[in-house]
Parts: C-alpha cells; structure tokens; sequence
C-alpha cells in the first residue's frame, strides 16, 4: 500500500469513528490497495418509515455486516419534481447507519427516472427495436444516447456528490445500476450518432467499403446516413462496429456521471459499477479503465453453485482491471426472477461467499436486506422478512459476517496472484455469437471447459484481455481469439518468442479487426510460429474419435483439420476414422519457437481429454500449483500479500474432507494454529502463512 492510501484509509476510519462517537470496534474500510474483507447489504430506506431504520440498521449492526449500499433506485424521493432535491433523509440514513458502524456505497439513481422526468421528456425513453417507446415504470427505460436524458443524470449526480462527496461516512459510489443490460435506444438519433462514429473512425466512405466488404450483396454506402442499425443478422462488419459503438455509449454514459462526482467528491472515495459476470452487452475492458475497481453481481438463479462456472466468472470480473474487486450484489438463498428459484442449500451461500474472497473480492454484499411490500421483485431472497424479523438465511449470513471479521486482518494487502492466464476476447465472443456456424457451438462453455481443470491444478488463474501483459505467466490459453488482428498477435508472438507457453482453441486466428476472414489460413498471423495451418474446419453432426500422447476419447461439436508445414511440429492427437476428411488427421499440435512454445488444439475435447490436455499444458509449463494436492470437491485459492499468503478451502463435496497441511499455520476461523483442517459439506477453512 502506498505512503497516501495509507493516509487515505487513516483519514476515512478516524472521520468515521469521530462522526459515530467510537467505541472499542473498529471499521474495516475497504479501498483498492488496503483489502479488508466486508460483509454488506443492499438498504433501501426509502421505502420504509423513518421510525423503522434504527431497528434495520440495529439487526445489521448485530450481524456484523459492515456496508449498506443505499439510493440507487430512489431517484423520485431525491427529487421529487424537476429541480426540486430532497437529500436530507439520504444524510440521516448515512449518519444513522454510521452510528452503528456501518459505512455506505452510494448508488447514482439513473436506472430508474422518475415519472415526471419521462412523461414531460417522452425523449428520454428507449426505442425498441419495432419502433415502440418503452412505458414508464420499469428500470432501465431511458435512453443511454439522449443527451437531454444525460443532462438529468448529470445534475442528480452532482447534487449527491455535492451533498456527500465530503462526508466522511460514505467510501464510495456505485454508477447507475447493471447498465447496459437493456438494448440500446434504436431512435433516429442514435442511428445518427452511430453514423457520426463511424464516420469519426473511417473518415471516409471508401475506406468503410472495403474493410467491409459491402461488394457483397451491393451494400455498398454512398453516404453515411444510409448505414442502419442492425438488427437480427446483418454484415459480419456493421454487427460488430454497433458492439463496439455500444461500448463507447456506455463509456461515455457512465464518464458524464465520473466527472461530476470527481469533481466534488474526495479522492478516498472509490467509483465502481456492478457488472454481470459473462453479460455481453459491451466489452467490459474499456468500460472498467475509468473505475477505481470492478464490481459485479453474483447469482446463481436455479440449481445450485458451479464452482468452476463462478470462479471463472469472479476472476473474469479482477480480470477487467487486474485488481481486487467487489460483489456488489449476491443472492440470500434465493432470486425471484429464475424459471425454478429455489433456495440455496444450508451454507452454500456462505460457501459463495468465501469463495468469492479467494478469487480477489474485498467485499460481498447480499441483495437484498428487507422484503419490498410491492414491486417486480417483492418475493426475492431476503434477510429480513416483510414483518421486519430476520428470515432463517440471516443468521447464515451472521456467521459468514462474523467470520469475516474474525479474518479480516489476514486478508489484508493481499491479492490472488497466478502463472496461468486464460484469454478472453469480447470481439471474438460476438463474431462467434454472430456465426455459430453449429447452434450447439458456446464458446463460454468451452472456455470453461478450459478454466475447470487447469484451475485444479493451477490452483489460481486470471482472465485477461489477450492485450494485457503477459510477462509474467508461464502459461496463456486462448481457447476462443476468433479475432486476432496484427497488433494482438505480435503481442502474443513477443511473449512466446521470450519464452511463454501459447495454447490456441479451435477456430482460432480466422477474422481480422473488422470482422472479416483474413487472407490467411488459421490462425493468421500465427500460422509462420505454429507451423502449421488449418486446412479446413467441420461443423460435427455427431462425435469423432481422438487419440494420441493425451489418451483416447472424443471430438464434439466443432473439429479443425490441421496441416503441418513444419518438421519442428509435434502432433499430440489425431482423428480417427471419421468423415472421412479428418481420418487420421492432426487434432492436436505444438511446436517449439523462440525460447517458449506454441500449441493449436483444433477440436472440442470431451472431460477426459480436456484434463489430459491441462495436465500437459501445467507439466510443459513449468506450472506449479499454489497449495499442492486437496481431497476431491474440495477447492483452494490463494492471496499473495509482502509477508504472507493466505489460502482459502471451499468444500463444495456433499461428505466431510480433511485438508492436510504441508506445515502448522495460522487458522483464523479456528483461533488456532494447526496442520490440518476437517470441512463438512460447504465447509470453509483459512489458513496463513509467512511468505
């Protein structure tokens, strides 16, 4: 941590403790650099008499939750008429929660204008894609591209920020509310201000037409104004550039309510905003720059937690910034909004809730505290029931917040740091998403597919955009780059050329930055360091057999028939009798180049051959795991501080597991040091060591 953030931390916790009028309890402020791990909760007082709060903020108070996040959908109560603030009882909800230790993230209230705002300014609702305005009374309904609906969350930002940017009771603020998640505006003046940013990035029409290739089908554009906004299928090339203009809306959305709070905030005070995991509505990478941290909101909807799916979807989230992050929101057992909500089974969600502190979270919060008398989501996992008591999940959510505190010391200045990096391309994901090519082709699942047993062996992963550096990773599997333009792939080049370890996915290196198939065969520009090319690609009606150094199983869904131009190739799988095409064609092949290597795997392996594949691709690496062997179901993760390191152990196994480890250390849930841990089902233990 830093001479300042230290400075920084000091002032927030000494501001508190004097406005709260101290007692021996100390509040665990979390910023970016000094870690504290928190337990919170979603607080909407202004749905509730004000004679009420005490009693809620009492309850939160005794199960040590140390956060509420408050006003992100409360705009109408913070002006209830154009030009008209009221954010008196926001400051004593602020001040009141302080009193019982409990610090507050502000929520800017733009997923939710008021009536008022859009039955005067019709303008600033969406327009569907049919042509239709949306109707009030939803979330998410305004338009991200009307400048007149921007200038109104302009001025409700700035009056919070003005009101609360110095109160020292409030660390931070949370940017509207899951933005993006609702189509964008398809008005006349977004199609307008499409045309404007395509114009601004190929300044000429001619430019545009060749890079896509509008010859095709004579789409060819005599001026910008006949360019549309797709919808449904379209030019491979004008699909992607509306992601991308997507992106920019909302980057610029978001950065017209940063500057304001900046401007009048205090600098301790972080800017976040809740993501949603795998949500491909923009690419994230550009989104997240601004902010202090990412956040994201963790649901598991039906069925029950997959802890590979969202461990990759945690470290996907640190991925954005490569920093700790927050879970701003996570279900209290149970959602509203699945087709099946059922309940989380006992301790499962307190499994949750340690894992996500394994993967990098500083803070998780449930969503949310108290049951709404009305509205869309009255019957949603709850703390406290409509009556006001505690439902049973609160004393699960007591314990995790109690243990969290007991810990909380352990986990600070201290980050997951990993060897292994999985690539993760959003350009790539829409130009797949765009051409399956097979329906049943997903290729989150197949990074998953990836992700679940390297990181039991890796024990720790990151997921970055294949631009971040990579220095540092003696191993980095791209299982989707589908879009590898130059520029990335003498990115990817210079770290294998100094001797990192490069594993493609099938359909690797096949479309340039716009879109369109580059001239050469997969995977582009890395055909010359692989030695090899695809020779053709299939779309599988059933599954073909595959053998080879990793053992005998099964290709699915997709299969890449490569050619080897190299006598440095090594071919570690092949197709067996099959189409007849692929008959005893490589599947699989690497090659040495420079001082690292280069791997293709050209086909979607069954589990058998996928945790043969990262069994080879951790030995070839030099990987070491970050613990050693842990007993099946049981998961591990670690955070890396300057003196220590702090392993997490999860036991999503439905039977008891004992965790030897290699030497006595610290467990602080235990209150003891010891060389062993015994975990019933969803049982979590932590134990520290010096580094």
């Amino acid at each position: 941590m830093s001479s300042t953030l230290r400075v920084v931390v000091f002032l927030i916790l000494s501001s508190i403790a004097l406005h709260a009028q101290p007692t021996a309890k100390t509040i665990p402020t979390q910023l970016p650099g000094q870690n504290a791990i928190l337990l919170g909760v979603a607080w909407y007082p202004e749905q509730w008499p004000e004679a009420r709060w005490e009693e809620d903020l009492r309850l939160m108070e005794a199960a040590d939750l140390k956060v509420v996040r408050i006003a992100e959908f409360a705009w109408s109560r913070m002006e209830p008429s154009e030009g008209h603030y009221d954010l008196d009882w926001l400051e004593r909800a602020i001040n009141l929660a302080a009193k019982h230790h409990i610090v507050s993230v502000l929520g800017t209230p733009t997923a939710t204008p008021p009536a008022w705002l859009t039955q005067k300014y019709p303008d600033t609702l969406r327009v569907e894609p049919d042509g239709q305005r949306v109707a009030h009374g939803n979330r998410a309904h305004a338009s991200a591209t009307s400048a007149r609906y921007r200038e109104f969350c302009r001025r409700i930002a700035e009056q919070m920020a003005t009101r609360f940017g110095n109160n020292p009771n409030v660390v931070g603020w949370q940017i509207d509310n899951e933005y993006g998640y609702a189509q964008m505006s398809y008005d006349d003046d977004t199609r307008r201000q499409f045309q404007e940013w395509l114009k601004a990035k190929y300044q000429t029409l001619d430019n545009l037409n060749a890079r896509w290739t509008t010859a095709y089908w004579s789409q060819t554009y005599d001026n910008w104004g006949e360019i549309p906004i797709p919808v449904g299928p379209h030019n491979p090339a004008l699909m992607l550039e509306w992601k991308r203009f997507i992106t920019a809306t909302w980057t610029s959305y978001q950065q017209n309510q940063i500057d304001v709070i900046r401007k009048h905030a205090e600098p301790r005070q972080f800017i976040t905003g809740n993501f949603m995991g795998f949500f491909d509505g923009f690419d994230h990478y550009p989104i997240t720059e601004a902010l202090s941290f990412a956040s994201w909101d963790d649901y598991v909807g039906t069925g029950h937690v997959d802890p590979a799916y969202n461990g990759l979807s945690h470290d996907l989230t640190r991925g954005f910034k490569r920093e700790n992050f927050w879970v701003m929101e996570t279900q209290p057992g149970a959602v509203n909004w699945s087709k099946l909500n059922n309940f989380l089974n006992r301790g499962e969600a307190r499994a949750m809730a340690w894992q996500a502190i394994g993967h990098g979270a500083d803070d998780v919060n449930y969503w949310q505290w108290r049951s709404a008398l009305n509205g869309q989501e009255e019957i949603h996992g709850v703390l406290v029931g409509p009556d006001g008591t505690p439902v049973p999940f609160y004393d699960e959510a007591a314990k995790t917040a109690h243990e969290f505190d007991k810990a909380e010391a352990a986990f600070r200045g201290t980050q997951p740091l990993s060897q292994v990096a999985l690539l993760y391309s959003y350009d790539s994901h829409w130009a797949l998403q765009f051409q399956k090519h097979t329906e049943k082709y997903d290729d989150i699942k197949l990074l998953t597919s990836y992700y679940r047993p390297l990181h039991q062996l890796a024990q720790s992963l990151d997921v970055i955009s294949g631009y971040a550096p990579l220095e540092n990773y003696k191993l980095v599997v791209a299982p989707n780059l589908n879009v590898l333009p130059k520029d990335l792939a003498d990115h990817l080049l210079s770290y294998v050329r100094n001797g990192g370890h490069l594993v493609l996915g099938p359909r690797s290196g096949m479309k340039d930055e716009f879109n369109g198939l580059l001239p050469q065969r997969q995977p582009g520009y890395l055909v010359d360091a692989l030695g090899a090319r695809v020779d053709q690609y299939y779309a599988l009606e059933k599954d073909f057999p595959v053998s080879g150094a990793w053992g005998s199983g099964e290709a699915s869904i997709w299969a890449d028939q490569l050619k080897s131009m190299s006598s440095g190739d090594e071919v570690l799988l092949k197709y067996g009798k099959s189409n007849g095409w692929l008959d005893d064609q490589p599947a699989v092949l690497t090659r040495a180049y420079g001082k690292g290597r280069i791997t293709y795997i050209g086909a979607v392996l069954d589990e058998k051959l996928m945790a043969a594949a990262a069994e080879w691709m951790i030995q070839k690496s030099g990987v070491t795991p970050v613990f050693g062997t842990v007993p099946g179901g049981v998961e591990v993760s670690r955070r890396v501080g300057p003196d220590k390191q702090v392993f997490v152990f999860v036991n999503y196994a439905q039977e008891n597991r004992a965790v030897k480890l290699p030497r006595t250390m610290k467990l602080p849930l235990d209150g003891r040091q010891g060389d062993s841990l015994d975990l019933p089902p969803y049982g979590v233990g932590i134990a520290v060591e010096p580094r």
